[in-house]
């Protein structure tokens, strides 16, 4: 992620609805692809502050209305959608007659602008049901149970809410918005990391499977991610959860859940190389490696491993989790190599992209 400026000169990050110095109002403008002040306009709207655009937006409905976005969209001939290229994606949204919800649903939305902001970079194509796409890519963030008092308690007569992905729709719980249940869930599974961003890349992972994986390319991904109609999906999730995963599992996979099925497999290592090139990314535009990389995948690797040790370090400073693996079996890096060649097959500019 880049750096931002309000046009006062003060630091601005990706979330800002506001700039802390000069109070200004702050919204990501689509036309030049900053977060940056906007002024008022005397007949309504607003217009671009940053150098050379001054193009005329409105604030995304969820921006003006919800409070939950930070997103503009462009104003023409006194018009404009009244959702975000983030937004229109929504189908269920949280019910936010309840207490709490409004704020893990912006959260929510947060994770998601980020999730977004790394498949522009790389050029990866993703549209909804509107859009001249194979696979409509929509979200869900539903309930199936309440906070009450710092828990967590079933609702009646509803049913249980899975995050996952089915046909291009992904289904959040939004309960994994709310920190300390997402940290007990992450306890209760043995589980390295479990934040919300990693939830959505994990998803979208699937989703790519069914958007250049399926009907394309599934001989070539078998080979090196193993048959995913031996055994059934269902046949695997019961022996995952009755067995668990292989004692052997980092020789051979990049998580212990990877192990469950090929499909899961592909979308933890796909979460896995989006993390790398988010926090590469991150790392360019603030300065934190003067490592450089061609594109290539063994470059990114070498990079990420680099600025990974240094967070590491730091992370271990403060009593945080690593940010990332030491060391990567060489199976997970025949899996990430395939990964990186459907990406660059799908995207011709994203080796640009990454490199910066």
């Amino acid at each position: 992620m880049q750096d931002f400026h309000c046009r006062c000169g003060n630091p601005l990050f990706y979330e800002n609805t506001h700039c802390l110095a000069c109070q200004s109002e702050v919204g990501w403008c689509p036309a030049c692809s900053n977060i940056t002040a906007i002024e008022p306009l005397d007949n309504g709207g607003y217009r671009c502050t940053h150098p050379g655009c001054d193009t005329p937006l409105m604030k995304c409905h969820n921006y003006a209305v919800e409070n939950v976005c930070n997103r503009m969209v462009v104003l023409e001939r006194g018009h404009a959608d009244t959702l975000c290229d983030c937004c229109r994606y929504n189908e269920v949204i949280p019910d936010l007659n309840v207490a709490g919800h409004r704020e893990r649903w912006a959260a929510l939305e947060a994770a998601k602008r980020r999730l977004f902001h790394t498949l522009d970079l790389l050029k990866l194509p993703h549209g909804t049901k509107d859009d001249d796409i194979s696979v409509p890519l929509s979200f869900s963030f539903m309930a199936d149970a309440l906070p009450d008092q710092g828990l967590w308690r079933s609702t009646a007569k509803q049913e249980k809410v899975y995050t996952g992905h089915a046909a291009g729709h992904i289904t959040i719980n939004v309960k994994e918005a709310d920190d300390v249940e997402r940290e007990r869930l992450r306890v209760d599974m043995n589980e390295s990391h479990r934040t919300l961003i990693g939830h959505f890349r994990h998803e979208i992972g699937h989703y790519y499977w069914d958007v250049l994986v399926k009907d394309r390319d599934e001989e070539a991904c078998r080979a090196v991610f193993g048959n995913h109609h031996r055994p059934s999906y269902a046949e695997a999730l019961e022996r995952y959860y009755q067995q668990g995963a292989p004692a052997d599992w980092p020789n051979r996979f990049i998580s212990a859940y990877a192990t469950m099925h090929p499909w899961e497999d592909f979308a933890e290592t796909f979460a896995y190389y989006l993390d790398m090139v988010a926090v590469l990314d991150t790392a360019l535009h603030m300065g934190i490696t003067h490592v450089e990389y061609d594109g290539s995948l063994e470059s990114m690797l070498i990079a990420f491993h680099q600025v990974g040790m240094a967070v590491n370090e730091l992370n271990r400073d403060m009593g945080l989790l690593d940010l990332a693996p030491g060391v990567l079996a060489p199976a997970v890096r025949e899996k990430l190599a395939y990964l990186h060649q459907i990406v660059q097959a799908a995207s011709p500019l994203a080796r640009n992209s990454v490199t910066g």
